[in-house]
């Protein structure tokens, strides 16, 4: 058994906001306006991806977020989302698993805390401070690394990741990476064979765990050495460029 766990905002789908060219499709619709695109030919790369691997979905998007996405494959047996602290399973939750997640992290209900009341001074925060289902907590802020910078200060980093995407800032459980989640679901169904697909910081420990990693240039530069990774080329959209890779290897 093949499993290709691949992240999704800027991996496989694309924000309005991201010139992917004009040949696409509209992946998600929220408060009635298109949000979110895959390249036609990614789109259709998918499908015949998803008949040679076992296709796990696996973001940090929430499950309200990730059930707004339709990748035009049909039922998704299996997805990761929540960073991987929730189990999907045919759209159903796995409670056994989620259960495990909450026990994993417990010992960072503290730091979590502590954030919490860190964020809520924060001159530069700009949104609500969210804490998604006990397992980390998300806010947005003008100046995302000095938000990040504040909070690394005055927590255990031993314990919690303070990462940036945009102006997004996340505290999350080192327990709860995608990595672990990795580890978790391949003993789950004894997988032979793991391919992982990321663009982000996030994507990181997923990428470390898997037996092949598939990474744009420039995560490829700052992350990782050559030998590490397959590395993207750079010359087209990195979709397209992964979903190709997988179906002809």
């Amino acid at each position: 058994m093949i499993i290709l766990h691949s992240d999704l905002d800027n991996t496989l789908i694309y924000s309005y906001k991201h010139d992917i060219g004009r040949e696409k499709k509209c992946v998600e619709i929220y408060q009635d306006r298109e949000v979110s695109f895959m390249t036609e030919k990614s789109y259709d790369l998918l499908k015949s991806v998803n008949d040679k691997v076992v296709f796990v979905p696996t973001t940090t998007r929430t499950v309200e977020q990730y059930d707004r996405i339709d990748l035009g494959i049909g039922n998704i047996e299996y997805a990761l989302v929540c960073n991987g602290g929730v189990l999907l399973v045919n759209g159903k939750e796995d409670e056994a698993w989620y259960r495990e997640s909450v026990r994993l992290t417990a010992d960072c209900q503290d730091e979590l805390e502590k954030a919490q009341g860190i964020l809520e001074s924060d001159v530069h925060r700009t949104f609500e401070i969210r804490n998604i289902r006990q397992l980390f907590l998300f806010t947005k802020s003008d100046a995302p690394e000095k938000s990040a910078e504040s909070l690394a200060k005055m927590l255990d980093m031993e314990r919690v990741d303070v990462m940036c995407t945009g102006v997004k800032v996340y505290v999350v459980p080192k327990k709860l990476s995608k990595g672990t989640a990795l580890k978790r679901f391949r003993e789950k169904v004894h997988g032979d064979k793991v391919i992982a697909a990321g663009d982000s910081e996030f994507d990181i420990s997923m990428l470390q765990e898997a037996d092949v990693a598939l990474v744009p240039a420039e995560l490829a530069d700052k992350y990782f050495a050559s030998e590490d990774v397959v590395r993207m080329s750079g010359k087209m959209v990195f979709s397209d460029d992964m979903l190709g890779y997988i179906l002809h290897c």
